[in-house]
């Protein structure tokens, strides 16, 4: 099969995340194994969604990882002109959710399996397929911590978020955590009687803002725009009428933190704000939605060179958003990004990737492979 049929059948299941993947990971696993790969299912704690690892080669000696995720963000928005999950071709763009993110890299990674099966290959070609990391890379970690028991730690990972085919070497990490007040309602004509959880929600929200200006005094990494670790509250509820004493707020925040600098540690300020609330009689919970930490890989690293030669061009050495990448380095392996479509497409209406992304994708999977017939480490 081309990359483009595959990509079809791959939009085709509406593998959204937080929902059972068993479809996507049925046809992907039968596919890869008719290859001639060696397919192990991973199941997920939730039970209903599984981590998919598939390998061509002697999996006893270190290769290279393909990583990828195989859940897409949710296709609701009124602007398709088309079923998201139906793979349209129009005026050179081929349209549907995750084309470019990022089931177009899955397909390459597919399509290029005959080939690399064909390979006598000294080293191995892994695809590590998982799952919600649209979810704030949720499944992956199920994986990694499988990885010994799968084969012998990895040389290099690429993960093959969309990048225009250009590698990158560097992104921030991130933390996400869900707060909750409680306290106690009653009518507003007598706040004395009641906890406003509104009103409490408001130190702690003044004390988030306070953080957030605080990071841009540095530390500084002139890579990322911006060059400074950041923080911000995106989501708050509470309340039910202007005349009842609110009893519950809940907000989501999140830190993004350059490279040396722990995102989870940069919420710890409104963490400690929260707790001090207990002795005022709210009941308070902090939860950690998700967090995965930044990537920083160095431009003369083997991985870095190997992906310019690869490609033709020079790593960028950072970029704004966040994937997987970081959580494979912090296991011990080097890793890069490098995938076809663009992120600016993502997460949109009509997102799409143009068929020539795909063949240079596939082109570099399989030139890979070429590298691998007698490549020493």
């Amino acid at each position: 099969m081309t990359e483009q049929e595959i990509l079809a059948r791959l939009v085709a299941f509406p593998s959204v995340v937080g929902s059972a993947n068993h479809e996507i990971v049925g046809w992907i696993g039968a596919y890869a194994q008719d290859c001639g790969a060696d397919v192990t299912v991973a199941m997920g704690p939730e039970g209903d969604r599984a981590n998919l690892f598939a390998t061509i080669g002697p999996k006893e000696v270190p290769g290279i990882l393909l990583s990828g995720h195989m859940d897409v963000v949710p296709a609701g928005e009124p602007g398709w002109t088309s079923d998201p999950f139906a793979l349209r071709e129009h005026d050179g763009r081929l349209y549907g959710r995750g084309t470019s993110d990022m089931k177009g890299f899955l397909a390459c990674a597919l399509a290029a399996l005959p080939a690399l099966a064909a390979m006598p290959l000294a080293r191995p070609v892994h695809l590590a397929f998982s799952y919600d990391e649209e979810a704030g890379c949720r499944g992956v970690p199920h994986l990694i911590r499988l990885l010994p028991d799968l084969c012998a730690r990895p040389e290099g990972c690429i993960i093959g978020e969309p990048s225009g085919m250009r590698a990158i070497r560097a992104h921030k990490g991130k933390a996400a955590a869900r707060i909750e007040i409680r306290g106690r309602s009653g009518h507003s004509s007598r706040p004395d009687q009641g906890l406003n959880a509104i009103h409490a929600m408001a130190a702690i929200l003044s004390e988030a803002v306070a953080a957030a200006s605080a990071l841009s005094s540095g530390p500084y990494d002139g890579n990322f725009e911006p060059p400074y670790s950041s923080l911000q509250v995106g989501v708050i509820r509470g309340g039910q009428a202007v005349n009842i004493i609110p009893d519950l707020c809940t907000a989501d925040l999140e830190a993004r933190a350059i490279a040396g600098i722990s995102p989870a540690g940069l919420l710890e300020p409104v963490r400690a704000a929260l707790t001090q609330l207990k002795a005022h009689g709210f009941d308070t919970r902090w939860e950690l939605l998700s967090q995965y930490p930044a990537l920083s890989l160095a431009a003369g690293s083997p991985l870095a060179i190997l992906l310019e030669e690869l490609t033709g061009q020079e790593p960028l050495a950072a970029i704004s958003y966040g994937t997987e990448a970081g959580l494979y380095q912090a296991a011990g392996m080097d890793a890069i990004i490098c995938g076809p479509g663009d992120i600016a497409r993502a997460h949109k209406p009509d997102e799409y990737i143009e068929p020539a992304e795909l063949c240079a994708c596939r082109t570099m999977i399989e030139d890979l492979g070429k590298r691998l017939l007698n490549w020493q480490a």
